[in-house]
């Protein structure tokens, strides 16, 4: 349920800060008030995009309900790289793009063509939608009548505390800026996304598609058991394992030491 919250937590906050930009732009602009209808048009748009893509994954698992593993480690590796390809587009746009929305928001006024609105609205929202059901397939899939109404419980507390956090955000806070909040979340995405490969490689061990090579390497139940409430939690958000195996651990490095490789300071200076 941790990660259900930290989630939609995370992926509601982007949404509201593109549809927060565009919102306080035509605010701003008299001359801009009908686009306000397309916003909030392509903001519906966006989450029916989202519950689209829910519906359409759930109906391609019964379709291939022969081949479940295959589908769930498809899934938990896609929803890795996905986290990974967010992060560094984030890293590599995230100064320029409230620059950039209100540059295009300007070139639509002119025009008076608000559907260019209404699809970035929609694009963001739906992005940000998809993403969180790609992220959390794996969770919903394995839940029940019983665990279904906690993780909805979850995923409304995660838009409210994204409600608030966007609120306080927006106050312009310095113990709180967006470059910080930004910073602090995308660790947190990155522990998630090693969890997910993590996973997928244990799915694969037990597939008998990688040798475990040494399982396991040590016993710390003792200490987080990964069975318990908080080992539960630490282990669907950073890959911890209280009983890991050799390969799972080469994995994890392996996956560090290719996100270093990819957000080292001098990678980010020549893109």
């Amino acid at each position: 349920m941790g990660q259900t919250l930290f989630i939609v937590w995370r992926e509601s906050i982007e949404a509201m800060l593109v549809v927060g930009i565009l919102s306080a732009w035509l605010r701003q602009n008299p001359a801009a008030a009908r686009g306000r209808l397309f916003l909030w048009g392509g903001v519906l748009a966006g989450l029916a995009l989202a519950v689209l893509l829910a519906a359409g994954l759930f109906a391609a698992s019964e379709v291939f309900a022969e081949k479940q593993d295959y589908f769930q480690l498809g899934m938990v590796l896609v929803a890795c790289a996905l986290i990974v390809q967010m992060v560094l587009w984030m890293r590599r746009h995230g100064r320029s793009l409230k620059r950039d929305l209100e540059s295009g928001l300007s070139a639509q006024a002119e025009r008076e063509n608000w559907w260019g609105v209404l699809i970035l609205a929609a694009l963001a929202v739906g992005r940000e939608g998809s993403e969180a059901v790609v992220f959390l397939y794996g969770t919903l899939a394995a839940a029940d009548r019983s665990t279904f109404a906690g993780l909805a419980l979850a995923g409304l507390a995660g838009f409210a505390l994204a409600l608030a956090m966007y609120g306080l955000l927006q106050l312009g806070s310095k113990l709180l800026s967006w470059r910080v909040f930004f910073r602090v979340t995308e660790m947190m995405l990155l522990l998630l996304a090693a969890s997910l490969f993590v996973s997928g490689v244990e799915k694969m061990i037990s597939m008998d598609w990688l040798p475990p090579l040494l399982d396991p390497v040590w016993d710390s139940s003792r200490v987080i058991d990964d069975g318990s409430a908080l080992g539960g939690v630490l282990a669907a958000l950073t890959g911890y394992r209280a009983h890991p195996a050799l390969t799972s651990l080469i994995a994890y490095a392996l996956f560090w030491a290719g996100v270093w490789g990819m957000l080292r300071p001098g990678r980010r200076s020549r893109a």
